[in-house]
């Protein structure tokens, strides 16, 4: 079964957190999907990965790109996989892909301060666990870093 681990904001916005947590995967030598709730989203976290930092960027492709294949990080509002993914960014309400399987990893981030968002987590949540999925819970620290509790 997939590993789904739930990423807890509460210190950080998900634009601070994001950049970072996908430049891991891509260390492990994983290509990328990250799922959003909407083509503004899309629009949105398209720009944050060509500029989150001053000195690099994070290569990326995007809903209605050529060549979907090709990129290491694709961003979309869909459950397709273009870039046939081992690692998905399911951020806020985004509704998980039906099929969890070809992933090695998925990763919810969520807004803490939303007790919508916090809600509809914990149904995935429990939803994940009844069929059988291996989750991991991870909330930040005041300092922004990551610990597991869970």
């Amino acid at each position: 079964m997939t590993e789904v681990t739930f990423y807890h904001l509460t210190e950080t916005s998900v634009d601070d957190a994001l950049p970072g947590l996908v430049g891991k995967a891509l260390e492990r030598g994983w290509r990328v999907t990250i799922q959003t709730e909407n083509d503004d989203a899309v629009e949105a976290f398209d720009a944050l990965l060509w500029s989150f930092d001053t000195v690099s960027f994070l290569p990326h492709g995007r809903d209605g790109d050529a060549a979907e294949a090709t990129h290491p990080v694709f961003v979309t509002s869909t459950q397709d996989n273009p870039n046939e993914s081992a690692m998905r960014f399911v951020i806020n309400r985004s509704v998980l892909p039906a099929d969890l399987k070809p992933f090695e990893r998925v990763a919810l981030m969520f807004d803490g301060q939303d007790m919508d968002v916090v809600a509809d987590a914990r149904d995935k949540w429990k939803q994940l666990k009844a069929s059988g999925h291996t989750l991991a819970y991870w909330k930040q620290t005041p300092e922004g870093r990551w610990e597991k509790a869970a």
